[in-house]
C-alpha cells in the first residue's frame, strides 16, 4: 500500500477550514443545549408528578432515538407541514441544513445535559443547603447562590464528555450536506480516491479539537473547584 503524505499535506488546510463549521455546530449546540438542559433539569426536580413527566418524556425520546434519525426528522420532516413552510422561520432557518443540524444537536444534547444537571443538583451536599435555610435564604436565592454554582462544579467532567460526544456526533451533519469536516473529507476522497489518507487527516483534526476542549475544561474545573486542588504550603 502506498501512503500519500503529499496529499495529506496538500488538503490539510482545506480540512482545517471545514473544521471551523464543525466548531460552530458544536459550540452553538452545546451552549444552547446547556441553557435548555439546566431548565429541563430543574423541571425534572419538580415536586409535582405530572410536571416531572413532561421533561421525562422529552428526555426519554431524545436519549432513546439515534441522533441521525433526529436530524432527518427535523431536516426532512418539518417540510411536510404546510404551516411550517409558510411560517417566517422556514426560509431563513428551517429550510437550511446548517440550522437544522444545530437544532437537532441542541435538542439532543439538552436531553443528556438535563440528566447531568439533575444528578449534579442532587449531589450538592445537604449540609450546604441546610446552612442556607438556617440563615433564611429564599428558595430563589439559595438556587442562585448555592445550588446551581455547586452543581456546575460537580457537573463539569460529565458536561465535558457531552461536548466531546457532540463533537463526534457533528460528523452526522454531513448526511444533510452541511459542509463540515467529514463532508469535506468525503468530497476530497471522491476526487482523489485517497480514502485512508483523508480519514486519517480528518481524524487527526478531530483529536486536536478534542484535546483543546478537554484541556480548556480541565483548566476551568481547576478554577471553579480550586478547593479540591488546594495544596497547603508548609512553613518552617
Amino acid at each position: 500500500m502506498n501512503w500519500n503524505w503529499q496529499a495529506i499535506i496538500k488538503y490539510f488546510p482545506d480540512l482545517l477550514s471545514a473544521s471551523i463549521t464543525t466548531l460552530e455546530l458544536v459550540i452553538a449546540s452545546c451552549a444552547l443545549g446547556l441553557i435548555f438542559g439546566v431548565l429541563l433539569g430543574l423541571w425534572r426536580l419538580s415536586p409535582v408528578v405530572w410536571l416531572r413527566a413532561i421533561p421525562a418524556m422529552y428526555i426519554f425520546f431524545f436519549r432513546g432515538t439515534p441522533l441521525l434519525v433526529q436530524i432527518f426528522l427535523i431536516y426532512y420532516g418539518l417540510g411536510q407541514f404546510d404551516a411550517i413552510k409558510q411560517s417566517a422561520l422556514w426560509q431563513p432557518v428551517l429550510s437550511q441544513a446548517y440550522w437544522c443540524a444545530i437544532i437537532a444537536f441542541t435538542l439532543n444534547t439538552s436531553a443528556y445535559i438535563a440528566e447531568i444537571v439533575r444528578g449534579a443538583i442532587q449531589a450538592v451536599p445537604q449540609g450546604e443547603l441546610e446552612a442556607a435555610d438556617a440563615i433564611g435564604m429564599s428558595k430563589l436565592k439559595k438556587l442562585r447562590r448555592i445550588t446551581l454554582p455547586r452543581a456546575f462544579g460537580i457537573m463539569i467532567p460529565a458536561y465535558s464528555n457531552e461536548v466531546i460526544f457532540m463533537l463526534k456526533g457533528s460528523a452526522l451533519a454531513a448526511s444533510i450536506t452541511v459542509a463540515e469536516l467529514t463532508y469535506k473529507a468525503r468530497e476530497i476522497m471522491a476526487a482523489t480516491y485517497l480514502n485512508l489518507e483523508m480519514y486519517f487527516a480528518a481524524g487527526v483534526i478531530y483529536l486536536l479539537i478534542s484535546w483543546v476542549f478537554l484541556f480548556a475544561f480541565r483548566q476551568f474545573e481547576h478554577r471553579i473547584n480550586h478547593h479540591k486542588y488546594y495544596t497547603p504550603t508548609h512553613q518552617s
